[in-house]
């Protein structure tokens, strides 16, 4: 299958085209926001509404477009909007077009209230702790932000090892919403076949908490359908930056499924449907596997969601639905 003679299936539609690495937040008063990286890499874009369905069809609006050149000038991925401390911020990963894959994580701030209209400003690139010598330099992206206990903890993807390296993902708690608090910890690396194809990867992880319990879902692998999801777990209770209360989970959570004509499914987000009892998956996926050229730059990943259910433990299932049945619960 490629983008010419792909098939479309009740599995495989897509929520909004050409959105990857889609993020979902819903706001206190209800508001549902989307954004996600764009196939030109150029730019950051949001979109708002009452409600899910209503995100699909949202006017898109522009807050920010990449620099002319230096940082910040080439691959504009993975934004996340967040609210911490009582106003907008938004983390994401950009390179510089003189060297394209030194990628680092930056942040936006909006000087107002109102995400989609009012202004925004740069606060250049994360700060690592005073007494971290490692973090931010290499190839990091992938950030993303969760509150437990008070606290709010930070989880980003970095690279690591010569050649073509391996990428990790590492926690720390954060002191300001641009700077950490404490030095990176280690939270897993690609340890299994599944996440060593094409690539080492661990990246793109995502929050989800249910009954006490605090799941890291995270992508591995290269771009193409052999990306796929992987989830660690851990107790709320525990110190979340001691890597040995994280439990890893030794086989993907989600993958390619050729007979629902899902190819890649990975860096998802969760959102509370709008009964605030649902947990939704919000991911990317491409409905072919046989790529022209470098999978990175193939624009058919597609945002789409899936109910999370969970098993007689409590934990999180992810399995392909019929959209028309997901559609009634949005």
């Amino acid at each position: 299958m490629n983008q010419h003679n792909f098939r479309v299936t009740d599995y495989n539609k897509p929520f909004i085209l050409q959105r990857a690495d889609p993020y979902m937040y819903k706001h206190t008063d209800g508001t549902y926001y989307f954004t996600a990286s764009v196939p030109e890499y150029d730019r950051i874009v949001l979109r708002g509404a009452k409600t899910i369905k209503g995100l699909k069809q949202a006017e898109e609006h522009v807050l920010w477009r990449k620099h002319e050149e230096g940082e910040q000038s080439i691959h504009i991925w993975a934004p996340e909007l967040h609210y911490l401390y009582g106003e907008w911020y938004i983390y994401y990963a950009a390179g510089d077009a003189a060297d394209i894959w030194k990628i680092r994580p930056y942040v936006l701030h909006c000087k107002g209230q109102n995400p989609l209209e009012d202004e925004w400003e740069e606060l250049g690139m994360m700060q690592a702790a005073d007494d971290d010598e490692f973090s931010f330099h290499a190839f990091s992206l992938d950030a993303t932000v969760f509150e437990n206990k008070g606290e709010y903890y930070w989880i980003w993807a970095e690279k690591t090892g010569v050649g073509k390296q391996i990428s990790n993902l590492y926690i720390a708690r954060l002191e300001a919403p641009n700077k950490l608090a404490t030095v990176q910890v280690l939270l897993t690396t690609p340890d299994y076949a599944w996440e060593r194809e094409g690539f080492w990867v661990n990246e793109g992880p995502a929050i989800l908490k249910h009954e006490g319990r605090i799941y890291l879902t995270f992508s591995a692998s290269a771009t193409g359908s052999c990306y796929c999801m992987g989830m660690l777990y851990a107790d709320e209770e525990e110190d979340l930056l001691d890597p040995h209360v994280w439990t890893k989970v030794k086989v993907p959570v989600l993958a390619t499924d050729e007979e629902k004509g899902i190819y890649g499914p990975g860096h998802n987000s969760f959102v509370k449907a709008e009964d605030d009892m649902t947990d939704l998956c919000v991911y990317h996926a491409r409905q072919y596997d046989e790529i022209e050229g470098d999978s990175l730059y193939d624009p058919n990943r597609h945002a789409m969601i899936m109910q999370v259910q969970y098993n007689e433990d409590g934990f999180p299932v992810f399995e392909y639905g019929d959209t028309s049945k997901t559609d009634c619960i949005l």
